[in-house]
């Protein structure tokens, strides 16, 4: 897909685009600005506390490191029940949201913190204690897509180059969009097991995008083995990401997509957003005739404005 980033800046709310332009747009940008942001930690043992594909994000930046992990419904929990914590990492795109109360329950117990965020205004800067913000570089997307906010963060981590990444979806992957996804009513992704946390991600998009229309699932490699295929279905597709699938789905039910040599999590998350986008663009637009009352619900019930674009 040529010029992504002109699509993702210049689409009206009646056009939005689908989410392979969003993976597109976010490589064309890391590609011109690879991100470098040095991750301020100072603290032997963190908390890291995200939302959703937040907290996924942060199991992706910190597996290295003595981490324990919570989201808005376990932040309570896990600081009670944990000790020598020494400072906490906050993740969230737009710094709003749930990230507010959790910043404030961080502020009472006097917990230092980063915030991981896209938006140079948070509002949850303020409660913070002792606070440091990083902001990464985002593009225009629709809602909820959180394509270059999460990778932008990811690749800064694992350092994969974002130019080589786009190639390998532009002459390898998009040959999937061959086949004829209105074929099938679910979809099972079959990763390695060294990604494990982009499993969550990958589950989470379908969610957004399809609701309780399609039903989307994503194990390792290691994970599907345990009992995740009792009940099959002929209308299941599954696809395998840099893993050999012989066994899974009937034959002519399974694709295969190759993954670049030594692809990392910022690569597979690209590679696997595409693979959805593929997917929605053949679909009925569940989530373009839903999104404006969905916005529109979640602002009464958040309390602040919830817009179908993120600028």
């Amino acid at each position: 897909m040529n010029n992504a980033r002109t699509i993702l800046n210049t689409f009206k709310p009646e056009e939005l685009p689908n989410l392979d332009a969003a993976v597109f747009g976010a490589l064309e940008l890391f590609e011109e600005k690879p991100p470098c942001q040095a991750i301020p930690i100072e603290w032997d043992r963190i908390l890291v506390v995200g939302s959703g594909n937040a907290r996924a994000t942060g199991e992706i930046l910190f597996a290295d490191m003595d981490a324990i992990y919570a989201d808005e419904s376990s932040i309570e929990q896990v600081l009670a029940s944990h000790t020598g914590i020494g400072g906490a990492v906050l993740i969230s795109a737009s710094g709003g949201k749930h990230a507010v109360p959790i910043a404030q329950t961080l502020a009472k117990r006097k917990i230092p913190t980063v915030l991981l965020t896209n938006n140079p205004k948070p509002r949850a800067q303020e409660h913070l204690h002792e606070g440091k913000v990083v902001v990464f570089p985002k593009n225009r997307e629709p809602y909820t897509y959180n394509t270059s906010t999460y990778l932008g963060m990811i690749l800064s981590h694992t350092e994969e180059n974002a130019g080589d990444i786009r190639k390998h979806i532009e002459t390898v992957v998009a040959k999937i969009e061959e086949n004829d996804f209105k074929r099938w009513n679910a979809y099972t992704f079959i990763i390695p097991k060294e990604c494990q946390a982009l499993t969550g991600m990958f589950r989470t998009k379908f969610d957004e995008l399809f609701g309780p229309f399609i039903q989307g699932r994503a194990f390792t490699d290691e994970e599907i083995k345990h009992a995740k295929t009792v009940v099959t279905s002929p209308k299941e597709c599954f696809i395998s990401f840099g893993v050999k699938n012989d066994v899974y789905g009937v034959e002519g039910n399974r694709i295969a997509v190759p993954l670049p040599e030594e692809a990392g999590h910022g690569a597979l998350m690209a590679i696997g957003y595409f693979v959805i986008g593929a997917i929605q663009k053949q679909l009925p637009p569940y989530f373009k005739n839903n999104i404006d009352e969905y916005a529109k619900r979640m602002t009464e019930l958040l309390k602040e404005p919830i817009r179908p674009i993120v600028e």
